[in-house]
């Protein structure tokens, strides 16, 4: 479930130079799906997008726009402070992939970006972020990116680690409840 906050105090200090974790096309590059991909550090729009605009305005003009579907978002902000200003927030639900994040520029219009989840792996994040920033831009949506390099790349279901209660049955222990009763030998056919 997601939920609408309304602006949010300033920080108090600028975002760190390069806190953003960002793969954009090169300039000149087709237009394609997506412009790029944008690695937050955390599902919190409210500490991430500051330093994600901050980095995006000098290249491609003041961003006053943002649109996110609340699908991976726990709360989503209505507007955003960035050094001094307000950039607004809104979210679609059906219109807009919700592993997309669209901005809007002054200058240049419209940017799509992938945003690969937070908690990928660098290995992950690397394959989508570099499928994202091609030159020529990946012919897939940004979900289609995503569930495509998971199922390319993700480990066999015996390579995952077992859950604790897996583990506890896989070493000898017994799952809850089958000690309870036991299995009933099998009598004679009659």
């Amino acid at each position: 479930m997601s939920a609408i906050l309304p602006l949010a105090p300033p920080h108090d200090q600028p975002p760190a130079v390069g806190a953003a974790r960002l793969a954009l096309k090169p300039d000149g590059g087709s237009r394609g799906l997506l412009d790029g991909a944008w690695w937050p550090r955390s599902r919190d729009l409210l500490g991430e997008l500051p330093a994600l605009i901050d980095v995006l305005d000098p290249l491609w003009g003041r961003i006053t726009r943002v649109a996110v579907n609340p699908e991976h978002w726990p709360a989503v902000p209505r507007e955003v402070a960035v050094r001094g200003r307000v950039v607004k927030v809104g979210w679609f639900t059906p219109e807009l992939d919700p592993h997309k994040l669209l901005l809007l520029s002054y200058r240049i219009g419209r940017w799509d970006l992938l945003v690969v989840p937070p908690g990928s792996t660098a290995a992950s994040a690397a394959r989508l972020m570099a499928a994202a920033s091609r030159y020529d831009g990946p012919p897939l949506s940004a979900s289609e990116l995503i569930s495509a390099d998971a199922s390319r790349h993700d480990r066999s279901a015996a390579d995952q680690p077992l859950d604790p209660d897996q583990a506890w049955e896989y070493e000898g222990g017994a799952a809850p409840g089958s000690a309870a009763v036991p299995e009933p030998a099998a009598g004679p056919v009659a």
